[in-house]
């Protein structure tokens, strides 16, 4: 389930090219809500209309592959793994037009300069990424990433417990920390009422 705001739209796009600037778009939302698919969906029609493109996926997730960002329905796309954000900028060409990132809230604080800096260049950057963490807080820098982008668009999951909206990721396994990275096997789409943190943990039950 994806949305965009009134004011994300192809004629705002077409004038910011005309500017001579680029811009930054950012798609956020719990897990299993499309935010990958409608990355590849965007870096695809990209490539159609001949733009020069780079993907880049931090060295962390390797759920479903090394090199390629890929979503939940097995949709994927080719893309370069870092380790940080200083070395995704070493690996941006001066021609390179279009430039995507997914899962940013793995990236480290640098990314939102970077971010910045690429689009002041006037490219036009795609960032994807969880906007809450675990616990249903703001996991950063996703948010302050949507404050810079001219362009969010927002994607829900449904919730597996009662088919509602869901806007949260819920861990279903036991652990604290912060970063845990994973899939169907750590993770449930749940809605406002469904999402409690730790509650479905093995060490809960």
């Amino acid at each position: 389930m994806i949305e965009e705001f009134a004011f994300d739209n192809s004629e705002e796009r077409r004038k910011v090219r005309q500017n001579g600037t680029g811009w930054v778009e950012v798609i956020a939302g719990s897990m299993f809500s499309g935010k990958s698919e409608e990355l590849i969906r965007r870096l695809t029609r990209a490539r159609i209309a001949r733009q020069t493109v780079q993907v880049f996926k931090p060295k962390i997730d390797a759920r479903y592959s090394v090199e390629e960002i890929a979503s939940h329905s097995g949709q994927t796309h080719m893309s370069i793994p870092v380790s940080s954000t200083a070395e995704m900028l070493a690996l941006v060409k001066d021609e390179t037009e279009v430039v995507g990132i997914d899962e940013g809230q793995f990236f480290d604080d640098a990314i939102i300069d970077a971010v910045n800096q690429l689009a002041a260049s006037g490219r036009r950057v795609i960032v994807a990424g969880l906007d809450q963490d675990y616990t249903g807080k703001p996991f950063h820098p996703m948010p302050h990433l949507l404050s810079i982008a001219e362009f969010i668009t927002k994607t829900h999951a449904i919730c597996v417990k009662c088919g509602s909206t869901a806007n949260y990721s819920q861990r279903t396994m036991d652990s604290d920390a912060l970063v845990e990275v994973g899939a169907a096997d750590k993770y449930e789409a749940r809605c406002r009422r469904c999402f409690v943190p730790h509650a479905d943990t093995p060490t809960m039950i």
